[in-house]
């Protein structure tokens, strides 16, 4: 699919193809002048040392920035370069970076997927050196598509990659958001035109451009091709099913299956193997981040090394000593191939049966931040995915043997480069299917180099496109489903599909029976996909099992009634296209007119921090009785309108009478039927400063946390653009304070700094004055005694930025001890520890400060005379234990903490957080979050 529209009219002449690997990546053409057209790979230039540029088949997946030493000096320059760049990808980022890790990024494909973070915020590298620029799993994605651009134009300054028809490569299970960053990484690199394609069918296209005379010879109709790609970072199976053609003695190829997205690959083997190492150079006890960094890359050369051919019997690593002051005290520990064998072939490959399941625990791999697959047995998700697939697609399902079978295998990814790894999983999937001990096995389709097979595919599949080589018809092998009403169906969720997995790409669906939309007010489409039930039909109902069906990015929007504006509800139908990718694009379309509103999948919600992850039941608490909702619309409309007879001190008073409970235990949907009344009478606000501090007030609680139930993005806009700069009466900036603190997640990066920057200037003045520093004019004048909320505040804006976070948190160790601030130094110690948590309360893992220091804060706060409530739980935040070596404070400084905390008498859950780690009870969330949360809502 283009992702804009072609209006030339002349077909270019080059094909290209760009397989974008987690470890490397590769470009192949075809020159379409020549005949006969066959398929070409592209070296490219890159640096494989400092000042030496030489081409390469592949170019490594590694991004580099040098230290400034290297830069000046012109050691990145590449013939292409203008100026001293201070990057580079390739083969010398590879090679530098694993004895600098802090200065490189690698593994930034597996970042594209992952939905824990902010994907396109600045956070490569995960753990990098203070001086090195971050940057966005799209921005590192972008870099490595223009190095291979410009390398393009020195081989062919005539015909501009933007400008040739180029397929670029995925994988199979990428999700929407994936595929689009994706795209939007080929425009960031000014290739505005690019065809998408999975990698598991560009393999196989790669296959029959290689066997263009034989490949006939080789399969049958009725056969079952399984691709298994397994690359650095994600497994794919896919099944191809070899179909007969209309043509006489000819084949066609049906994609009919993918498997469920794995990040699950090399990478994995790579931790393993250091994890390995780590215990015999550690025992029980941990590397620091920085030996464990460079022992990781290490553990890629072993693994290469010892599973490749002819491999030694023993590989020696080498490890630089703790402290770059001492000489000599590097550390060597030698790994012998039994013991690869056995961590990494049993590991990973393991002997299993055909029955035999992942387990569905948590991973315990979190050092590179990523969200890697919950089981290293990559042949258990292999058994559950033939299993599961066992007659897809299948036009004869009598068979003499189990139609879970594959006939065929194709093997793809650099995994595969190691003939232990083959041969291990061949033997075990051979072993599924040997009945009676007949000596059974797959045929299995060569490749001449893995490296360069799904480049060389996306450039044949360009062709295919143009009507020349052979094509593959591929179904969507997903199907996807809208949530719906489930009144009537008790307490379970149900959802209507939309489009079954076996719908081909271009096809069109509508969904026969209307739904009720409402017009002018948010309203959300929950969304599900499942590559396991393929069969259901266009507008079948189900229940959403969260086994079969995993959920999307909802789409929440308000759609536009017209002119008019007013709410209203139409009978509409829901209309699903399928792209030629296999994304899904829908429409709502009015049953009595031709209105038609667009539905745009909710990208945001999972690339970006405005909506926070979160996990929350307030859903399903129920809906408030039309009266009880009443009587509160009446009692906000008694303050808020004009001729009110109530005060606005009594209006809390009057909701409690009203619902039969206290504030705190009011569900979120009569909290947010709360702040819809008060929108709605807004303008009443304006009649004096009580007003307006009570519907300030009322509007932050009923909206807590900004997060946490359908379209709560929406309700925060909306409060941003009603209040902020808006006020009526000076005397309600602190009611506002307070509101913002309240719906802090709910805020955007740029609001949450848009806020901070006059506090912060407010805060650095207010330090300046107690540590004899020279007042600014400019900063706006801070009460200390008055300044609590200040500093809640900001200590609620967790994605400020981490220098930001740094300074500040510096700031208050430097005054915690001034005898003038004593009544606010419970709001600043509570501040500190949302500065510097190990685990956030809604932002990305991005935004903690770094876990050194985190370190000197906690030591400050045990020092303090000053009896502190708050202090034990402030001290648990920046001492908390989470399983990542890179968030977690040095075992010793924890021991240290526990001892402090027992001392003090402090609660033994405390305790528990900082030495084995947990989650937090409900006392503890309502603590750290400043004030009780709304019923369902779970904070990390």
């Amino acid at each position: 699919m283009a992702t804009d529209q072609d209006d030339r009219t002349q077909t270019p002449r080059y094909v290209v193809g760009i397989d974008l690997g987690t470890t490397n990546s590769a470009m192949a053409y075809v020159d379409t002048e020549a005949k006969p057209w066959r398929v070409q790979v592209l070296s490219v230039p890159q640096l494989v040392a400092p000042f030496q540029v030489e081409p390469r088949d592949t170019l490594p997946s590694f991004h580099y920035e040098a230290t400034a030493a290297e830069a000046d000096a012109g050691a990145l320059a590449l013939p292409w370069s203008k100026g001293k760049p201070r990057t580079a990808v390739g083969a010398m980022a590879r090679d530098e970076g694993s004895a600098k890790p802090g200065r490189l990024i690698a593994s930034a494909k597996s970042w594209l997927c992952h939905a824990g973070v902010d994907r396109t915020a600045e956070l490569l590298p995960w753990q990098g050196d203070d001086d090195v620029q971050r940057l966005s799993p799209v921005d590192v994605t972008a870099a490595y598509l223009a190095h291979l651009r410009d390398c393009w134009q020195q081989a062919f300054p005539k015909f501009p990659l933007a400008e040739q028809d180029l397929v670029i490569t995925l994988p199979a299970s990428f999700d929407e958001v994936a595929r689009e960053l994706t795209i939007a990484a080929a425009k960031a690199a000014e290739l505005p035109r690019v065809m998408l394609i999975e990698e598991p069918q560009a393999a196989f296209y790669a296959w029959v451009d290689r066997h263009t005379d034989s490949w006939r010879e080789q399969v049958s109709p009725g056969q079952k091709i399984l691709v298994c790609d397994i690359g650095g970072g994600t497994s794919d199976f896919t099944l191809i099913r070899v179909r007969a053609s209309d043509r006489e003695g000819d084949v066609e190829f049906h994609r009919v299956a993918v498997g469920e997205h794995l990040i699950l690959g090399g990478d994995n083997l790579d931790l393993a193997l250091a994890r390995f190492v780590e215990r015999k150079l550690a025992g029980d006890g941990k590397l620091p981040p920085e030996q464990w960094d460079v022992l990781v890359r290490t553990a890629r050369r072993a693994k290469e090394t010892l599973l490749g051919d002819s491999p030694p019997e023993v590989f020696t690593l080498n490890l630089p000593s703790k402290s770059s002051k001492l000489i000599g005290g590097a550390q060597q520990v030698e790994l012998t191939r039994s013991e690869a064998e056995q961590v990494l072939v049993d590991g990973f490959l393991p002997r299993t049966a055909l029955g035999d399941r992942p387990t569905r625990r948590q991973s315990g791999f979190q050092d590179f931040g990523l969200p890697y697959a919950t089981d290293a047995g990559i042949t258990r998700y292999l058994a559950t995915f033939l299993e599961t697939h066992r007659t897809t697609g299948d036009d004869s399902p009598t068979t003499d043997h189990d139609p879970a079978r594959p006939d065929i295998v194709l093997f793809n990814g650099g995994f595969f480069a190691s003939p232990v790894l083959r041969d291990r999983l061949l033997e075990v999937l051979s072993s599924w299917f040997n009945a009676d001990n007949a000596a059974w096995s797959p045929l299995v389709l060569d490749h001449a180099r893995l490296d360069l097979a799904v480049a060389r595919g996306a450039a044949y599949y360009g062709m295919v496109r143009r009507g020349e080589g052979v094509g593959i018809t591929a179904t969507l092998a997903r199907s996807y489903y809208v949530g719906v009403d489930s009144t009537g169906h008790g307490d379970r969720p149900m959802a209507v599909c939309l489009a079954p997995g076996s719908a081909a790409a271009g096809q069109d669906f509508e969904i026969p029976s209307a739904l009720q939309l409402t017009l002018a007010e948010p309203v959300e489409f929950p969304l599900y996909v499942s590559s396991t039930r393929l069969t259901d039909a266009p507008g079948e109902v189900i229940e959403v099992d969260p086994v079969e069906l995993t959920p999307l990015p909802p789409i929440r929007t308000v759609l536009d009634a017209g002119r008019k504006r007013e709410t209203t509800t139409v009978d509409a139908r829901l209309h699903a296209h399928l792209s030629e990718i296999g994304s899904l694009e829908l429409s709502c379309r009015d049953a009595d007119s031709n209105r038609s509103w667009r539905l745009q999948f909710d990208i945001r919600s999972t690339t970006e921090t405005d909506i926070a992850a979160h996990e929350s039941a307030a859903e399903g608490e129920g809906i408030i009785d039309d009266d009880t909702i009443e009587q509160c619309r009446v009692a906000i409309e008694r303050v808020f309108d004009k001729g009110g007879n109530l005060k606005p001190s009594k209006l809390m008073n009057e909701l409690v009478q009203a619902t039969g409970d206290p504030k705190h235990q009011w569900p979120t949907s009569l909290l947010r039927r709360m702040w819809e009344m008060l929108m709605q009478h807004e303008p009443g606000r304006r009649q004096s400063a009580q007003h307006e501090a009570r519907w300030l007030n009322l509007a932050g609680y009923a909206l807590r946390p900004g997060y946490g139930f359908a379209v709560d993005d929406w309700r925060v806009a909306e409060t941003w653009r009603t209040v902020r700069n808006r006020l009526a009466h000076p005397a309600s900036q602190a009611e506002s304070l307070i509101l913002w603190r309240r719906i802090a997640g709910g805020l955007s990066r740029g609001q949450q700094l848009t806020i901070a920057e006059p506090l912060l200037a407010a805060t650095r003045g207010l330090h300046r004055r107690f540590t004899g520093g020279k007042a600014s004019s400019s900063a706006a004048a801070i009460d200390p005694a008055q300044s609590a909320e200040v500093w809640r505040l900001l200590g609620s804006l967790e994605l400020l930025p981490v220098p930001v976070k740094t300074e500040l948190g510096g700031a208050i160790v430097e005054l915690l001890p001034k005898r003038k601030l004593e009544p606010v130094r419970s709001a600043m110690l509570w501040t500190l520890g949302r500065l510097g948590q190990r685990v956030p309360v809604y932002g990305p893992l991005n935004t903690l400060v770094p876990a050194s220091r985190a370190a000197k804060w906690v030591d400050t706060v045990m020092q303090l005379d000053a009896d502190e409530p708050i202090a034990p739980l402030v001290v648990m935040q920046l001492a908390r234990t989470t399983g990542d070596r890179h968030r977690d404070l040095e075992a010793s400084q924890r021991d240290r903490v526990s001892a402090w905390l027992e001392r003090t008498g402090a609660a033994d859950h405390l305790v528990q957080l900082v030495r084995t780690g947990g989650t937090l009870d409900a006392e503890e969330r309502s603590q750290v979050f400043g004030e009780s949360l709304p019923t369902g809502l779970r904070l990390g």
